[in-house]
């Protein structure tokens, strides 16, 4: 395959890091004292191991004068606290150290306020002492990727498969590569335990560098380990013939906790597609579900033959036409490989930026990585390193709302990376980052964005295309959270006074924008941190004089920052802040807000805004009525269908810690929990559980009058409609004095505050 031209970028030591080793798709320790490098060759992956020294930096060396170890120290330059670097012979004697100096201290190693920096992860700390990162001068289409799915049988009487139910087992496991291979191993050609054999043998000989799945971790890869158990079978799928560890874990997507078995297979990594999911959803909020089915088609990577089975119809269709169900099995392996292409794209390119592993660049956050870029390089410069700030509290950006209701002709305007700008402009280095390399690498990865821009607009394939808007859109990522890092508490060259300044100077750019706008007669409509909605003045229905308005704009404030025209739009329907609708002129529509589009609601209260909110901003406000008549009619005649009743809601917490916070009064109670402990499958943080609610008094204790969507039985309907109802139009009522009330009356003027 020709490599493609890549921009000056990855020349960059501190970002890239310093060791040039290309083809590097795995690194894993060996006998505490040695790393096993695996790279991707044309015949196939080779490996070296290369010795590993252990370290731990402490902030006085005497900190170990009585720990029985051997080990060698080297200073540190600098002032910084954690200035003694300390190398052992092997991991048990680092971590011998670390226990040690957890006892003597009387802090652990998680504590902003220990005396010593111990990193707990030994991949982690070889990239970081080496500067070798992965996948350098690798194509994505190169890295061997295999994804796996399972279909199982669940016994009668029983809504979960059990893996520990001796009657529950594997039927079919589906696996496809992005070399060509594809193969199902079936319950009806080979006995269970041979499906087990067959798939380890499968995992060995093909040798992918990725397994991928969708809930891969919470259920497939726990299914098969258990029943493997079942029948003493070691699942030998490392490189080197080794079992997988298999442990608790847990990390967040923004203010989510996901709780989930994690599997580390030896040199291998395991990806979840249901993780990219809820990291893509964080800003994009557009998900109805985070199924592999409902994915699939939001993203059009589903095939026009694609087979569907109900989960209730998969023994049927198992025994009367077991053709169908192997491509049904087969069609979601090939929609996991189609996702995980999609969205994973930039965490690859990550991993040739960070100091991690590929499997752990999905569960650490942008502070933490890049932390880890400013540890690599000041461990490269033999430079001490500061204690974390820890958090203190400032004001964030300023947001507000002008305008309410429904106005014509709106133009979108923003600061391209307003808080990165600030620090760029104004030379705002954190306090404690004593070489200098804060501000160079956040212009150098502005600058490399911009390049990589370029590189994809003259990209001569979409391959090419694809890789270079991926690795812009990475840049982007990281650019806007070094702001995010200098806020953060546990990590160690953040500074919240900076933080605090940086927002300070942010809204008073804002400030200035609004000040030009209304001398310019254009209307302020909303404010969001970095960008303003707006009405221009009179004479700029053009999207050529739009934006000429939008560069005198630009051209007003301070050197360095640069405002640019981020859309114009035929209508705006402005709830309230950080909730709004917008028409564009070839009629599509953007929602924005959880008060518009939230989830947490149900998907017929999603349905029905979504249509008002299209009728207002089309000028057909008076038709809201009769929108809201059908919706209660289709509710009184059981035609709404039950999945738009149902809310679906995602377990922060285990049920366990649930039962004890309700007994001990310090939690109400809630139907998501209720109904996860009567159900017999094991639910836990992350999982989601989909229920509607019954009864027929409108007023009802929904955790006492609630059921899975899967007891739903529709030749006997039981949802409760007058909740239903009475939840309608209680939500209609929130923004009934935006419906005009007048027949024939075309459009609501906005109301200014």
């Amino acid at each position: 395959m020709e490599k493609m031209k890549s921009p000056a970028l990855e020349s960059n030591d501190i970002l890239f890091g310093s060791d040039p080793t290309e083809r590097i798709v795995a690194v894993e320790p060996v006998d505490g004292s040695k790393m096993r490098l695996f790279m991707r060759r044309k015949g196939g992956v080779e490996s070296r191991d290369e010795i590993f020294h252990p370290f731990m930096i402490i902030e006085d060396e005497a900190l170990l004068d009585n720990f029985n170890g051997s080990w060698q120290t080297e200073g540190l330059s600098g002032a910084n606290e954690y200035r003694h670097l300390v190398f052992f012979e092997n991991w048990s004697e680092c971590q011998r150290a670390k226990t040690y100096l957890h006892k003597k201290t009387g802090k652990p190693p998680s504590s902003p306020r220990a005396p010593y920096l111990f990193v707990s992860d030994p991949v982690h700390q070889y990239l970081l002492l080496t500067g070798k990162t992965l996948f350098k001068g690798l194509l994505f289409d190169e890295l061997h990727r295999m994804a796996l799915d399972i279909e199982t049988f669940c016994a009668p009487g029983y809504e979960f498969p059990n893996p520990l139910r001796e009657e529950d087992r594997i039927i079919s496991v589906a696996i496809m590569d992005n070399r060509g291979n594809s193969q199902v191993f079936f319950g009806r050609d080979m006995n269970e335990e041979e499906m087990l054999l067959a798939l380890g043998e499968k995992i060995t000989s093909l040798d992918p560098d990725v397994l991928e799945g969708h809930n891969i971790f919470n259920f497939d890869l726990e299914y098969i380990a258990a029943r493997a158990r079942m029948y003493g079978i070691p699942l030998n799928w490392g490189r080197d013939g080794s079992r997988p560890k298999i442990r608790r874990s847990r990390f967040n997507v923004a203010e989510r906790i996901i709780d989930y078995t994690r599997f580390e297979i030896f040199g291998r990594h395991v990806v979840d597609t249901m993780f990219l999911l809820q990291y893509y959803d964080v800003t994009a909020r557009k998900l109805e579900s985070y199924g592999l089915k409902s994915a699939a088609r939001h993203f059009g990577i589903s095939d026009d033959e694609r087979t569907y089975i109900r989960s209730e119809d998969i023994k049927w269709t198992y025994d009367h036409r077991p053709g169908d169900l192997k491509k049904y099995n087969l069609d979601d392996a090939k929609e996991t490989l189609g996702l995980s292409e999609l969205l994973g794209y930039s965490f690859f390119l990550q991993a040739r930026i960070f100091p991690f592993s590929y499997q752990n660049i999905f569960v650490r956050g942008n502070a933490t990585k890049i932390d880890a870029l400013f540890l690599r390089e000041y461990l490269r410069k033999r430079e001490s390193i500061p204690k974390p700030a820890g958090r203190r509290a400032f004001e964030g950006g300023y947001t507000d709302t002008f305008v309410k209701g429904v106005v014509q002709n709106v133009i979108h305007c923003d600061v391209a990376s307003l808080y990165p700008s600030i620090l760029l402009t104004y030379g705002l280095n954190p306090s404690r980052e004593k070489l200098g390399i804060f501000l160079p690498l956040l212009g150098d990865l502005r600058t490399f964005r911009m390049e990589a821009k370029t590189c994809a607009g003259e990209a001569a394939s979409p391959q090419e295309r694809d890789y270079f808007e991926a690795l812009q859109q990475t840049f982007k990522i990281l650019i806007n959270s070094f702001y995010g890092y200098l806020g953060t508490e546990h990590h160690h060259f953040s500074d919240p006074e900076l933080a605090a300044e940086v927002t300070r100077q942010g809204r008073h750019i804002i400030r200035q924008m609004l000040q030009w706008l209304r001398e310019h007669r254009a209307i302020p409509i909303e404010i969001d941190t970095d960008g303003i909605y707006f009405i221009p003045p009179p004479g700029m229905e053009t999207e050529t004089a739009a934006q000429a308005f939008v560069e005198r704009l630009s051209e007003s404030l301070p050197e360095g920052i640069e405002v640019a025209m981020d859309g114009r739009y035929r209508a705006m329907f402005s709830y309230k802040s950080k909730n709004y609708a917008l028409l564009d002129f070839e009629g599509n529509m953007i929602i924005k807000g959880s008060a518009l589009r939230s989830r947490g609601m149900e998907k017929y209260l999603r349905d029905f805004l979504s249509s008002m909110i299209r009728l207002l901003l089309e000028g057909r406000g008076e038709q809201v009525y009769e929108l809201l008549n059908d919706y209660m009619g289709r509710l009184e005649n059981h035609r709404m269908g039950i999945s738009n009743l149902a809310k679906t809601e995602t377990l922060a917490e285990s049920p366990e810690i649930y039962r004890q916070k309700v007994s001990a009064r310090k939690r109400n109670p809630s139907a998501t929990y209720e109904l996860a402990l009567l159900s017999e499958r094991e639910y836990r943080a992350g999982d989601q559980i989909s229920y509607y609610v019954t009864g027929e008094k409108k007023r009802v204790r929904v955790y006492d009058n609630c059921k899975l969507i899967s007891n739903y039985d529709p030749e006997h309907p039981d949802e409760n409609i007058a909740y239903y109802k009475d939840k309608l139009m209680s939500f209609f009522k929130k923004f009934e004095e935006y419906v005009p009330h007048a027949a024939g009356q075309q459009a609501v003027r906005g109301k200014t505050l």
